[in-house]
């Protein structure tokens, strides 16, 4: 059973036994508190959800370690960026404190001075992964619950996605260096991400049928570059090629291409595939200046692309095979505001079914 006893000197001692039957003690100034003590303890064995308070001395920044070696399934540029926010944010604050001692409150102050200085998406992220870190501990039975759990966090506000016209997209790809001229349209009209075009083979580009198979992906991590499949299975698709579209690609593959199948259809000027970061610095952010559109990002073009699927009557299950989208909702979640003429256009379709049907009506 568990009691409070007087010490020989000044204080006061609880004893108690744990669910496994090991004894722990804990010494007080005043017993009041040491009863208190253990009505706590008991109320939280009766709900399972007493911990050990000695596993909780282990410190986040410890703990942390175990976690990121357990974690399996991440592509290599997620496990760096998430590397970079534990240690850039999370370590930092509550690397050195004990898992037990992180209270709630201490994480809202935490959330709230990220707030001031970094952007929402950095502390939505941030938080997420100290999250994560403690609801493992949790699982582990080193916490009985999540202090991370519930706490406001700052509103996300939306980048405003920019789009190119037809006559716009031609200016910009007069403005680049002639090596991705074809590359800048391939963007605009089939939607692909950078990475999946610096990762486009020739064995995956058909100009017979006009049409581009996208089975991987290309990142550059620490220096390394990286393939990888897409990060859904709709990620790998096959997607129509435009004539012109067609046309420039050709052109491109006489001047710069390699009949080897494996040989990337864009290519380094040094050869081998695009370095994205240091290709935007060489060629894509002086063509945007050129062309006049210095706010616009290479992830620009896919919307582009999106928008003019729209603008011709594309409809959402296309657009989203064709984006390689998880799902029709993500299109319209993200592009429905581009489709302000589809609910009129139902609307009339349904006003000429009920007319022709009023008309056909024996009581006219």
């Amino acid at each position: 059973m568990s009691h409070v006893q007087k010490r020989s000197g000044r204080g006061w001692v609880a004893r108690y036994r744990t669910p496994d039957g090991k004894e722990r003690s804990k010494s007080f100034r005043r017993k009041i508190d040491g009863d208190r003590f253990l009505a706590q303890i008991e109320v939280d064995k009766s709900r399972g959800d007493w911990v050990d308070p000695r596993l909780g001395r282990i410190t986040l920044g410890e703990w942390t370690e175990e976690y990121l070696s357990t974690i399996t399934n991440l592509r290599p540029s997620t496990r760096v960026r998430d590397e970079s926010y534990i240690r850039n944010h999370v370590i930092p604050k509550f690397g050195t404190t004990p898992l037990s001692s992180i209270e709630h409150m201490a994480i809202r102050s935490w959330v709230a001075e990220l707030a001031e200085t970094k952007a929402p998406s950095t502390v939505h992220k941030a938080h997420q992964l100290l999250s994560k870190i403690l609801r493992t501990a949790m699982d582990a039975g080193l916490l009985a619950r999540n202090p991370a759990e519930r706490v406001p966090l700052p509103k996300i506000e939306r980048i405003e996605m920019q789009f190119l016209t037809p006559s716009q997209i031609w200016t910009l790809a007069d403005a680049m260096d002639n090596r991705y001229r074809a590359l800048v349209l391939t963007a605009a009209y089939t939607g692909l991400r950078i990475g999946e075009l610096a990762a486009l083979r020739n064995s995956k580009l058909d100009l017979n049928t006009r049409q581009l198979t996208v089975t991987e992906t290309l990142v550059e991590v620490r220096g390394q570059l990286i393939f990888n499949p897409p990060k859904t299975s709709r990620g790998v698709r096959t997607v129509p090629i435009p004539r012109i579209v067609a046309k420039e690609l050709s052109q491109h593959h006489k001047q710069y291409g390699s009949n080897e199948p494996d040989s990337f259809v864009f290519e380094a000027p040094e050869g081998g595939p695009v370095r994205v970061p240091n290709w935007r610095h060489r060629f894509w952010t002086p063509a945007t200046t050129a062309a006049g559109f210095n706010k616009l990002r290479i992830h620009d073009l896919r919307h582009t692309a999106v928008a003019l699927w729209i603008a011709v009557d594309a409809n959402p299950v296309d657009i989203a095979r064709r984006a390689g989208h998880s799902s029709v909702s993500v299109v319209l979640d993200r592009y429905g505001h581009l489709m302000p003429g589809t609910q009129d256009k139902v609307t009339d379709a349904l006003d000429t079914l009920a007319n022709e049907s009023n008309h056909t009506s024996p009581h006219h």
